[in-house]
């Protein structure tokens, strides 16, 4: 325990939570040996500090300590950042370049967010792995290297693998060891700990009074699920220093700072999780689905409306635009149509509902009774429905897609690829 202690003191790392001190000694059991480690864990949890520790306890604590963040480097370059490039190999190699495993020989690197590499790159580093070999881009001459890996990631490795992101096989070389590093969440009673030695910090660093928390302060930031783990409670801890005036926080002035309980989404299991809807239902989608059943009402409470009217309306009948307004709302036929139907109101049938009539002095010689639903369905056909608001835009903006766009509420590239989608293009 003393040596577990002594390592936390060197390496600046707080807490006590076991399964945080687990991480830590297999990180001193692995630190001697070559074989390459894998650190699991969310963003923001100091997955950063198992590789310090494996490589200021190893055998090459003396020799170069690289750390890569493969996230940051484009895909494009993150070949030569790391096996180095020969003068004119690509645009703008204007000299040869060492890569980062030619530079750390000897040494070790920290490849952190490693589920982010592009699958080329991923079969360069299995080589790497297995042979200790690489080739600069635009060489053909073998480079030997004695490199010790160790990775970091916070992305669900098996679930890339299914996907096709990540190679199988590299992964397996990467995991010889698995590191997980707990949430912070999980760690209750070391967020009150490590809130102390941010304010110590932080207060000597700005030349401040140490902030410190009330019980009820300490209660509220340990029930806080903190997705940015401890990353998140440093910049709120700094952020507390310098910007509160008073050196004493509650729960009220916490309550400020991050947000309320209440208002976190819920966790939801895995195994409703694998029934959720996929990512094509994103935000696009929604809206429209919204539009949809917007109109529906709309168009029933305007159904509603009328078939108030016509049944409080005397025999006297319908002016030309109450005749255009019932057309369109019970048989989406436009004034302009030549089918155009003209309404009279009829007699109240047994059922004491209004019957309406064709007016013979409309273009049919014909009269057929036809009773007012108050609702009546509405297709929810998504690419039916969708289609339809299209060309109703379209024709409402005569042809001019720009203004179409902005009535539907989608950019015009959306619009452009829903035209093609559903052969409108004139």
């Amino acid at each position: 325990m003393n040596d577990l202690q002594s390592l936390k003191n060197r390496f600046g790392i707080i807490g006590n939570f076991p399964a945080l001190n687990r991480a830590l000694e297999k990180a001193v059991q692995v630190a001697p040996t070559d074989i390459s480690v894998l650190v699991i864990g969310e963003s923001g949890v100091g997955k950063e500090f198992i590789p310090k520790i494996i490589h200021g306890e190893s055998k090459r604590k003396h020799q170069p300590y690289i750390v890569v963040n493969c996230g940051a480097i484009p895909e494009g370059t993150i070949d030569s950042e790391l096996f180095g490039h020969e003068k004119g190999a690509f645009t703008g190699a204007t000299s040869t370049r060492k890569g980062y495993f030619e530079v750390a020989d000897g040494g070790t690197i920290f490849l952190d967010e490693v589920g982010e590499l592009p699958l080329q790159t991923q079969v360069r580093l299995l080589r790497v792995l297995e042979s200790g070999e690489f080739m600069k881009v635009g060489s053909s001459q073998i480079q030997k290297t004695n490199v010790r890996i160790v990775a970091a990631t916070n992305v669900n490795m098996l679930k890339a693998i299914n996907d096709g992101r990540f190679r199988e096989d590299l992964y397996y070389r990467l995991n010889t060891v698995q590191i997980d590093m707990p949430a912070l969440r999980e760690r209750k009673g070391d967020i009150h700990l490590l809130f102390r030695k941010f304010a110590i910090d932080f207060a000597e660093k700005y030349r401040m009074p140490e902030i410190q928390l009330t019980d009820d302060g300490i209660s509220y930031l340990e029930s806080y699920q903190f997705p940015g783990n401890v990353r998140q409670l440093r910049n709120l801890v700094e952020q507390l220093t310098v910007v509160e005036q008073k050196r004493e926080i509650n729960s009220v002035r916490l309550a400020e700072y991050i947000p309320n309980q209440t208002s976190l989404p819920a966790v939801v299991p895995k195994a409703h999780a694998a029934a959720a809807p996929s990512s094509e239902f994103n935000s696009e989608r929604e809206i429209m689905y919204k539009i949809l059943f917007d109109m529906r009402q709309d168009l029933n409470d305007l159904k509603a409306l009328t078939s108030e009217l016509i049944k409080n309306r005397s025999n006297s009948g319908f002016s030309n635009q109450e005749q255009d307004l019932i057309n369109r709302i019970y048989t989406g036929e436009t004034p302009n149509s030549s089918s155009l139907l003209y309404f009279e109101q009829g007699p109240v049938n047994g059922g004491g509902e209004t019957v309406l009539s064709k007016s013979s002095q409309g273009p049919y010689e014909d009269v057929e009774d036809i009773e007012i639903e108050e609702s009546r369905p509405v297709s929810l056909s998504l690419q039916n429905n969708e289609r339809e608001l299209i060309v109703k835009a379209l024709e409402k903006h005569r042809g001019r897609r720009n203004k179409a766009a902005e009535e539907l509420g989608i950019s015009q590239r959306t619009l452009y690829r829903k035209i093609k989608q559903y052969n409108l293009e004139e």
